[in-house]
């Protein structure tokens, strides 16, 4: 396989793209301008900073720097998540332990299975995709059951009235969240290499490798990003739901408020 080397002189070319968005922008008067500057500015500022900590982390070759780089990511998940689901109380611990579960179950099963060896150029890559796609799993399958839960009060008081416990009062509704949170994945996996090439595989042609090489990669990181994001999304919701309820098995007031 040989490397793609990519000058600055490349980078600054490709932001001709950037402008033709910004024309569309100003055209249809979308009013999205300083969205796309924002966002080409911080790509280039926060990709530029993790290039360099990952250089770092191969360079030293230890799994300590490894466990710290997925920490920070998973705090960081956890925190951006969490204004996606403003209607969950609490939502931050749930979602900080689940993106812990997804990297650390994930991670450590392709390496028992000698998928991936232990080492910072397979950890570091795999375990950025892993916690990327389950904390957006997570933050939608949470963003839903908040507004569900508001929605769904009444009758969820009203099966608590029956003497159902909290679990089973709001079962159907954490049900719906954990299909929202993983159905976007579950989409792209089916049209993957009809509709859309991944970019790993894109990443790997261009690099020069084998066809086959690509393919075969890129299906072992889909088959992993839909174990790590199946995971984040359950104990997400899962422990997110109790947060919803008293130690008594009643509606806290909260979620009785946001739905009027």
């Amino acid at each position: 396989m040989t490397s793609i080397h990519v000058t600055l002189g490349d980078v600054a070319a490709s932001v001709a793209l950037v402008a033709v968005a910004l024309a569309i922008s100003l055209w249809e008067r979308t009013h999205l301008e300083g969205d796309v500057l924002v966002a080409a500015v911080r790509a280039f500022v926060q990709l530029t900073a993790i290039g360099y900590v990952i250089k770092f982390i191969f360079d030293q070759d230890e799994l300590v720097f490894v466990i710290a780089l997925i920490a920070v990511m998973v705090l960081f998940g956890a925190l951006t998540a969490r204004r996606r689901a403003r209607r969950v109380p609490h939502a931050f611990w749930p979602l900080l332990i689940a993106l812990a579960i997804a990297a650390v179950t994930t991670l450590g099963l392709v390496v028992a299975l000698g998928i991936f060896p232990a080492t910072p150029r397979y950890l570091v890559p795999v375990g950025g995709m892993v916690i990327g796609n389950a904390m957006t799993a997570a933050a939608v399958a949470l963003n839903r059951l908040g507004d569900d839960v508001a929605d769904s009060a009444g009758r969820i008081e009203a099966t608590l009235a029956l003497g159902a416990t909290a679990a089973e009062a709001v079962r159907p509704v954490a049900r719906r969240s954990l299909r929202s949170g993983v159905i976007p994945l579950i989409d792209s996996t089916k049209t993957t290499g009809l509709i859309f090439f991944p970019g790993t595989m894109v990443g790997m042609l261009l690099a020069g490798a084998a066809p086959v090489d690509a393919v075969r990669l890129q299906l072992v990181l889909l088959y992993t990003l839909l174990g790590s994001v199946f995971t984040a999304a359950l104990v997400a919701v899962l422990l997110a739901r109790r947060n919803f309820f008293t130690p008594a098995h009643q509606l806290r007031e909260s979620a009785i408020a946001s739905s009027g």
